[in-house]
């Protein structure tokens, strides 16, 4: 077959075309109650490693994850500049906050436990922390998750992040209200090999328009 140039501007149409409708296909990502346990007061130590904090030589209770999240539009464009708070419990399900006292869990006196981010031009953002662990709550019991709260260029979303493979996804009261529940599971991935010791996932974060 004779291949022209009209078939090569055809065949490159059909191509943006497909690429087009896939991308077109990106569910925005579900928003999240924003719970009661955003920090009252910003800690001093915001950085992107929740498991050190600044001038301490330890490091907190847990498993290390390492989390490797992106930030893109519907149209799968990444969003660069925005700004990512995230907040969790600790190893032990105890939030470092004063509207959890309650919770006979201990504090980890060496996990910071909140952190503020900054997505990079590829929409990217990365942290270090601690698996965090579910707890009992008066609506039922929480599988382990991780709360964030997104300001695009544009828009504001509070949704959470929980971890696949988890025995209580199934039943966690707020992840199974969603409405795209698959969104809000972060793949797991191959450890990084400059972190080893680290469990790894990635999360893709997906605004109406950034």
């Amino acid at each position: 077959m004779h291949i022209t140039r009209r078939h090569l501007v055809a065949g490159a149409a059909a191509v943006a075309g497909v690429s087009a409708v896939k991308a077109q296909s990106l569910k925005v990502t579900s928003a999240q109650d924003l719970g009661p346990f955003y920090p009252i007061v910003r800690p001093a130590d915001h950085d992107a490693d929740l498991t050190r904090l600044k001038g301490s030589r330890e490091v907190a209770i847990g498993q290390p994850i390492q989390v490797i999240g992106r930030i893109v539009d519907v149209g799968g464009q990444p969003i660069s500049g925005a700004t990512v708070d995230l907040w969790q419990a600790n190893a032990v399900g105890r939030y470092d906050h004063p509207g959890d006292r309650a919770n006979p869990a201990a504090l980890d006196a060496h996990f910071q436990g909140f952190a503020r981010l900054s997505s990079d031009q590829d929409g990217e953002f990365r942290f270090r922390s601690i698996k965090p662990a579910a707890y009992d709550t008066p609506i039922g019991t929480r599988t382990p998750h991780i709360h964030f709260a997104i300001d695009g260029l544009t828009e504001r979303l509070v949704t959470q992040m929980y971890f696949p493979g988890e025995a209580l996804n199934s039943s966690d009261p707020i992840l199974n209200r969603a409405e795209h529940r698959a969104g809000l599971i972060a793949e797991a991935i191959d450890r990084l090999s400059a972190d080893p010791q680290a469990l790894a996932f990635r999360w893709t974060i997906v605004l109406v328009s950034g």
